[in-house]
């Protein structure tokens, strides 16, 4: 489980989260809506500990992230994985070489037999055929570049998984292709999943709930069909980005 309770986080006379409440329950989807620019990303690296708050409390697993110490902190994030909006993969190795910095067990990390097949696996996972691994990222077009970050933040069987605008810069029929790897991780992996997204179409497709962020707060949160029927007019001047949204939850 993740919450965030009362979190707050200013940069400079920006303030960006203004006292947010945020629950995540075990096994679920979650997408978190928002105008870009918004704070989004900033409140996903709360979950981590990337960003800590000015004040507040964030709690995963029980754990309340903002005083772990150093190797309890490295403990959960290997517990964590984090799909970045751009890919975030090193041009100088290959795929396979990236997708094994995702391994976080020392000792598996270690073993050379495992990690080729743990990377054939999570390439086989993210739909990518299994030469890929000697490629580089150069070779790849843009929606290969996102599945091999994906693959990368599944190599170390996280319980969680993050995704920072995973369909971000894509064309519809890649951000298809990845809203598909949503859906099919999450249920095939049994992983517990934030998305931060300014995706309609695509949130009201992959998320069990639906968190709008607005003005540094939390504006709604429910399922989608429960958005769908929010009389608040932020909430729907948002939704009206895209009149024909699927409710399917």
């Amino acid at each position: 489980m993740i919450e965030l309770r009362h979190v707050y986080k200013r940069f400079g006379d920006l303030i960006v989260l203004d006292g947010v409440d945020f629950e995540v329950r075990q096994g679920e989807t979650v997408a978190l809506l928002g105008p870009s620019g918004v704070g989004k990303s900033v409140l996903l690296k709360h979950i981590n500990g990337l960003i800590h708050p000015d004040s507040g409390e964030v709690w995963v697993d029980g754990q309340d992230v903002v005083h772990l110490k150093q190797r309890p902190l490295a403990r959960l994030r290997s517990r964590i994985g984090y799909v970045f909006q751009a890919g975030a993969l090193f041009d100088s190795l290959s795929v396979a070489d990236n997708i094994r910095l995702g391994i976080t067990d020392e000792d598996c990390a270690g073993d050379e037999e495992y990690c080729r097949n743990r990377v054939a696996l999570c390439l086989d996972l993210v739909n990518l055929p299994p030469e890929t691994a000697d490629k580089f990222p150069s070779e790849l077009s843009g929606g290969m570049r996102k599945r091999v970050g994906i693959a990368r933040a599944i190599a170390g069987q996280p319980t969680y998984l993050l995704w920072d605008e995973p369909t971000s810069g894509l064309d519809p029929v890649n951000a298809d292709i990845i809203d598909s790897l949503v859906e099919k991780l999450d249920d095939e992996l049994g992983v517990t999943s934030v998305v931060v997204t300014h995706d309609v179409r695509g949130a009201f497709r992959v998320a069990d709930r639906i968190a709008l962020l607005r003005d540094g707060r939390i504006r709604a949160m429910g399922t989608p069909s429960e958005l769908r029927a929010s009389t608040d007019p932020a909430v729907q001047q948002f939704l009206e980005r895209d009149l024909t949204i699927p409710v399917t939850h």
